[in-house]
């Protein structure tokens, strides 16, 4: 009797302790999230994944459906036309780059960067059904510059279109580039544009991803009523992406969701 007691009363000590330690580990996090993210750092692949052979591609497919967490993605695209020639997905298995071309697409814009085996198992895929493959990296945690949203402006008036744009989960890259492709090349009002940033798509506005929504948001308070166009007030000296990031505070809690739980790049 006095024994269990005893032990009973240890192990509510542990699970105090746990909680305890649970919570300081939050606390650090809080203070210094992004120092500690290097705990979650990716691993760099020196050499290219083989392709080439029947054995090579099983093996990446292996990599990539654990590494990348591609199990979650056999089933769900996450694909929404933004018009008749342009439609946003998530990172696209090579069985769903065919059913894409035999619906009349043409062209792949990757826009996660990065060779890893996602990277590797997609370029193969857009050579062996005959698409042609763009990569234009981006990061959902930065704000693209003066020149990226320039390349980005010629890359809609060059593409081949019907086109698919994609980053990893389809939500945070594909939704700023959505939003470049509805203001810069159809027209659209920023005001409109920038719902591609929504939870419809899975968008989370409120950890570090959250600044792509901060750089609309601010075009429209600040610099809009001056009369001065998203185009021109980006492509001026006035324009500086790195100070408006730096003013934007993401929440703890978003912090947690986007950077731990949801892992986004």
């Amino acid at each position: 009797m006095g024994g269990s007691v005893i032990a009973s009363g240890q192990s509510e000590r542990r699970s105090i302790n746990n909680l305890f330690f649970s919570y300081n580990a939050l606390f650090i996090l809080g203070r210094d999230f992004e120092a500690h993210l290097k705990l979650f750092a990716k691993k760099i692949h020196k050499k290219p994944f083989d392709t080439a052979s029947n054995w090579g591609r099983f093996l990446t497919v292996l990599h990539y459906l654990w590494a990348d967490h591609a199990y979650l993605r056999l089933g769900f695209s996450n694909a929404f036309w933004i018009d008749d020639k342009l439609v946003r997905a998530n990172q696209p298995w090579p069985f769903q780059l065919r059913w894409w071309k035999k619906v009349g697409l043409r062209s792949v814009v990757t826009l996660r960067g990065g060779k890893g085996s996602f990277y590797f198992l997609e370029k193969w895929g857009c050579e062996r059904d005959g698409l042609t493959f763009h990569e234009f990296g981006l990061t959902s945690r930065s704000l693209p510059t003066a020149k990226e949203i320039a390349a980005a402006k010629t890359l809609f008036d060059t593409i081949e279109y019907p086109c698919l744009i994609h980053c990893k989960s389809g939500a945070d890259r594909a939704g700023m580039m959505s939003v470049l492709y509805r203001h810069l090349h159809l027209g659209h009002p920023i005001e409109e544009a920038k719902q591609e940033l929504s939870f419809k798509y899975l968008h989370a506005s409120i950890g570090h991803t959250g600044v792509l929504d901060h750089l609309f948001d601010h075009y429209l308070r600040e610099i809009q009523p001056t009369g001065l166009s998203f185009w021109d007030w980006t492509q001026g000296d006035s324009y500086d992406p790195d100070a408006l990031k730096a003013r934007f505070k993401a929440g703890f809690w978003g912090k947690v969701l986007t950077d731990i739980v949801l892992r986004r790049e």
